[in-house]
């Protein structure tokens, strides 16, 4: 049997899995470049969310995360314990609590971020301008996939 001519997919489904496989294998190479391993993904993911929308209370921030207020407690204890968050009542619903990043906390996520930007910074060098340039002209759709 001839091989193909083009290593490209040629349907939709093959679309999809050869995406879903580069974008994960990206996701978990840049995920790999983090400042600090003492602190989980979910951790540096949480602390995010807050950098990103400010104080939230803890079931806001478990829907952001997409997962469960008792999971999202425990991240928050844990960062809670590190000094990278603080609980403080609600200005409307005295009843609820809500979680602020604090300076420190924004500075674990800064320094992380620029460690990531560096790496993704130092491979796109690597790259022709024309790849480049298709990466460029790739994002808005990228981000729009993202937001479905």
């Amino acid at each position: 049997m001839p091989a193909a001519s083009s290593s490209r997919p040629r349907t939709q489904a093959g679309l999809a899995s050869s995406l879903r496989i580069a974008v994960g294998r990206l996701s978990r190479r840049i995920r790999n470049e983090r400042e600090d391993e003492s602190l989980t993904l979910n951790q540096l993911s949480a602390l995010g969310v807050l950098e990103r929308h400010g104080a939230l209370p803890v079931g806001e921030l478990a829907a952001y995360e997409r997962v469960r207020p008792p999971s999202m407690t425990r991240t928050v204890s844990g960062l809670e314990e590190l000094g990278l968050v603080v609980r403080e009542p609600h200005s409307v619903d005295r009843r609820l609590a809500v979680v602020r990043i604090t300076e420190a906390g924004l500075a674990r996520t800064e320094a992380d971020r620029k460690r990531r930007n560096a790496w993704l910074t130092h491979r796109l060098r690597e790259l022709t301008p024309a790849e480049r340039e298709k990466l460029l002209e790739a994002l808005p759709v990228l981000e729009k996939l993202a937001r479905s």
